[in-house]
């Protein structure tokens, strides 16, 4: 999926200042943005996240996921670094939609797990895509990253579409009581290395 350069803007956070800029889905119309702190276009390896939508964890704080404490701990360490990119991803419930993923956590609360909840719907375990990390991280010249993630298939499908990954980054944080399974099972049935 291509996507066209829209907007950018000073974005001061509790992370210190970064630059957002909106990128938009000429086909269907969907939204994503970037974070961007430093200097990232000077060819030099850039310390990056790619994070799919989560309002649950990332709005609402829930603890069924680790998505929200992933992207605070994600723009800590960029503000640490003082640069580095975070492309946040309207894919929301790995790809399936807020109002689905609500269905997906009622399966869950009657003993479902992740995988086995989007399955029930009718749903592939993960259907995010991520050819769009393409133009994105071009229009910031970016081509080489050091991804953030415990998710081989992010590594996989950055490298795909032409962005190579010198160095994967743990980002292990946010497990708590009540996503113990939800861990396990992106471990066990999905391959995350954690």
């Amino acid at each position: 999926m291509s996507v066209d350069f829209v907007a950018s803007s000073r974005l001061p956070t509790r992370h210190g200042q970064f630059t957002i800029h909106a990128f938009e889905e000429p086909q269907t119309r969907q939204e994503h943005v970037a974070l961007s702190m430093g200097d990232v276009g000077n060819g030099e390896p850039v310390l990056m996240r790619i994070h799919s939508e989560c309002l649950t964890g990332d709005g609402f704080g829930s603890l069924r996921c680790d998505c929200g404490p992933q992207l605070e701990a994600a723009m800590a360490k960029v503000a640490a670094e003082g640069r580095g990119v975070i492309l946040y991803l309207r894919q929301e419930g790995r790809g399936i939609g807020l109002v689905n993923k609500v269905r997906a956590y009622q399966l869950q609360d009657q003993g479902a797990d992740t995988v086995e909840a989007n399955e029930q719907l009718g749903f592939a375990p993960d259907l995010r895509e991520y050819s769009m990390c393409e133009d994105m991280l071009r229009h910031l010249g970016v081509s080489c990253v050091r991804l953030m993630t415990n998710n081989p298939l992010k590594v996989e499908a950055l490298e795909k579409h032409g962005i190579r990954v010198v160095e994967r980054v743990p980002l292990m944080t946010g497990r708590n009581p009540h996503n113990d399974q939800y861990l396990d099972t992106k471990q066990e049935k999905m391959g995350h290395l954690l």
